[in-house]
C-alpha cells in the first residue's frame, strides 16, 4: 500500500505555517516577562542580601531557625540560636532578614 498520493493530497495549513511561529515566539516572550524576568531579579535581590550581611545581624535560615550572625567567612557563617549556642550554617541556607520578619503584625 502507497501512502504517498494520499499525503500529497493533505491540504496545507493556511499561512504557510507562519502563525504558528508567530504564536510560538508570543508564548515565549509572555514567559519571559511573566516568569523569567521576576525570577531573575529575585535571585539578584536575595545575592545583594547575602553579600550585605553583617555580625550581629538577626537573620532567618531557609529551614526556619532564627539567630544572630556572630563570624562570617567565605562560604559559611556562625549563628548564635541561644545564649551560648553556636552552630555553622551555609551562607546560601540564609533566607531572610528576621529584624523586618520580627516587625510584621501578627
Amino acid at each position: 500500500m502507497n501512502l504517498l498520493p494520499v499525503l500529497m493530497q493533505a491540504p496545507s495549513p493556511a499561512g504557510g505555517g507562519s502563525m504558528m511561529w508567530i504564536m510560538l515566539i508570543a508564548m515565549f516572550v509572555i514567559m519571559y516577562f511573566f516568569m523569567i524576568r521576576p525570577q531573575n531579579k529575585k535571585q539578584k535581590e536575595v545575592a545583594n542580601f547575602r553579600k550585605s550581611l553583617q555580625v550581629n545581624q538577626q537573620v532567618i535560615t531557609a529551614g526556619g531557625i532564627h539567630g544572630v550572625i556572630k563570624e562570617i567567612n567565605d562560604d559559611h557563617v556562625v549563628l548564635e540560636i541561644a545564649s551560648n549556642v553556636k552552630i555553622k550554617i551555609d551562607k546560601s541556607s540564609i533566607f531572610a532578614d528576621a529584624s523586618a520578619a520580627n516587625n510584621q503584625p501578627k
